[in-house]
């Protein structure tokens, strides 16, 4: 078994679901990883990982919008708001999610059902520059 690791920096336009699946599946390429697994972690707290549906549009906006009116900014018993209206809802958020995921890897690629992609789910209002570590065991 190889061990191998990266830090791929992710831009984000706010918030916000963010596809990065073409990413980790061109670094999984560039390794050479037909088997193994593929463990990613973001190192944030204000934004979250999550695997969803990636070929209808439609999908990633009900999803932005449910985390919208599940978790609304300008509520007043909001205290956290050091940077910003969306500092504790943000962090609400990503508690509200996963900071990491496990997938496997068969056959060269990840091994994601049909429809499904990685995203980074943005939860501040401003771009911001995501850190995900991206370790991977390949099986030789």
């Amino acid at each position: 078994m190889n061990w191998y690791k990266t830090t791929l920096e992710i831009t984000t336009r706010g918030k916000g679901l963010h596809d990065i699946t073409d990413v980790i599946r061109t670094q999984l390429h560039d390794w050479g990883a037909r088997e193994g697994m593929c463990f990613l972690f973001l190192q944030h707290t204000s934004a979250s990982l999550v695997v969803s549906e990636n070929w209808d549009p439609t999908a990633k906006a009900d999803l932005e919008t449910f985390m919208e009116r599940l978790v609304p900014e300008k509520e007043t018993w909001y205290t956290h708001d050091l940077e910003g209206i969306d500092d504790a809802t943000s962090h609400i958020r990503t508690m509200l999610n996963d900071t990491s995921l496990t997938i496997p890897v068969d056959n060269g690629d990840l091994s994601l059902g049909t429809w499904q992609g990685i995203y980074v789910f943005e939860h501040r209002s401003r771009p911001h520059l995501r850190r995900v570590l991206m370790r991977v065991m390949k099986v030789e």
